[in-house]
């Protein structure tokens, strides 16, 4: 009886060695590196406090999609908390283990990214994700390899209806392929020196897809697959141009075309051990992320121009601070419906009376402009550029 044909990636003859052309994934890898340097031009120019807001920004972006990637919700709240105390800043909010797991993982793949990955570090990163060992209710294996008997499958659809999207490799194999993918990692490592083995961007994408081919754990195997692709990103930048802030969410682009990037994924699977349209379907995703870091970056400097300009014409209190601080971040057209006395009312503690004078003088000042009247009368905060999403007459 003829052997049936190979179905995965990890079936092919090839396995593992992963390959690409370079000649028709170049344009993607250099429009790549381009975004990624006006982003980084961009940071320069704001300088070094600004920065460091949208570092951490952006780390909290990362953190929320790499999460939500895989259905998981996180509080925002926790988030923010978790990522002010690892990069060395004061926060007196919310505590959560899991969460906290899941930022140092990603604070040891981008900042510690000089250091040698191998099985315990990666064991330690799965075991902070799932400090309870559990995922939801369910226990799982933590801190070691799968080495269950039944095959790690992706499934969807209901009990007696599955549809099996994905078989990776038994649990019998995984120490062996994981040897083999963190000798490869080891030797593709940009080093002083040294002539880069491949593309830096390339190398992530590859390590990525190598890394979620095998499935080496149980569970948590998306969110240590993009802190593989995160590190060895951080490892080009610095093989680059020394050490800069993180200043991309990769997660957050994966997240906004979720559904391509399982694609992109699953063609992969089905295709031989040359991984060109994938290599290209990253590049083109890190690009993007590139672009939307560069976004963030031009929000924080709207933010910083908009506080320079009141600071010059007068005081404001604490609870106009924060109102105004909200409107900024919020964004342009992001305060649904605009602000109107209630919904102020329910974010401050202050009497009916008290908020009606808090918004009067901001529209004093220049800092909110209104429309409409009476019971429909709405407030938006004034920034050069910003329309709201009314016409054009609303800004008088």
């Amino acid at each position: 009886m003829p052997a049936s044909p190979p179905r995965y990636l990890w079936q092919q003859p090839g396995w593992p060695r992963l390959h690409f052309d370079f000649a028709a994934a170049g344009p993607a890898l250099l429009q790549a590196r381009e975004r990624k340097g006006i982003a980084q031009g961009m940071a320069r120019a704001i300088g070094l406090e600004r920065v460091d807001e949208v570092s951490q920004e952006l780390w909290m972006q990362e953190a929320m999609s790499t999460a939500a990637i895989e259905g998981e919700s996180l509080d925002l709240a926790a988030v923010r908390s978790s990522v002010l105390r690892h990069l060395g800043g004061d926060s007196g909010g919310p505590v959560e283990r899991h969460v906290d797991g899941l930022v140092e993982v990603i604070q040891d793949a981008t900042l510690n990214h000089a250091q040698p990955l191998d099985a315990d570090r990666l064991c330690r990163w799965q075991s902070a994700l799932f400090p309870g060992g559990t995922a939801g209710i369910r226990r799982i294996a933590v801190g070691r390899f799968r080495d269950h008997a039944d095959p790690m499958q992706i499934v969807s659809g209901r009990p007696g209806r599955e549809v099996v999207h994905y078989t990776a490799p038994p649990s019998a194999e995984v120490p062996r392929e994981m040897t083999a993918f963190l000798d490869w990692f080891a030797a593709t490592t940009p080093a002083d020196g040294r002539p880069a083995a491949l593309d830096g961007i390339a190398r992530a994408a590859i390590a990525h897809l190598w890394f979620e081919t095998i499935h080496p754990f149980e569970d948590g195997n998306g969110r240590l697959g993009r802190a593989v692709a995160d590190m060895a990103l951080a490892q080009d930048s610095a093989a680059g141009a020394g050490a800069a802030p993180r200043l991309y969410s990769l997660s957050r682009q994966l997240l906004a075309a979720r559904a391509d990037y399982y694609a992109a994924l699953q063609q992969a699977q089905s295709g031989g051990t040359d991984v060109t349209p994938f290599v290209e379907w990253f590049a083109n995703a890190f690009a993007q992320a590139c672009d939307a870091a560069g976004e963030v970056i031009q929000a924080s400097l709207t933010r910083s121009r908009f506080w320079a300009a009141q600071a010059q014409r007068g005081t404001l209190n604490e609870r106009q601070r924060k109102l105004l601080q909200r409107l900024l971040l919020a964004g342009d057209g992001g305060f649904l419906g605009g602000l109107n006395v209630e919904k102020y009312l329910k974010m401050v503690d202050a009497s009916k009376a008290t908020a009606t004078r808090d918004l009067s003088d901001l529209v004093r000042q220049g800092l909110l402009h209104t429309r409409g009247q009476g019971k429909a009368l709405r407030y938006y905060i004034s920034v050069p550029g910003w329309t709201h999403g009314l016409d054009d007459d609303a800004a008088g």
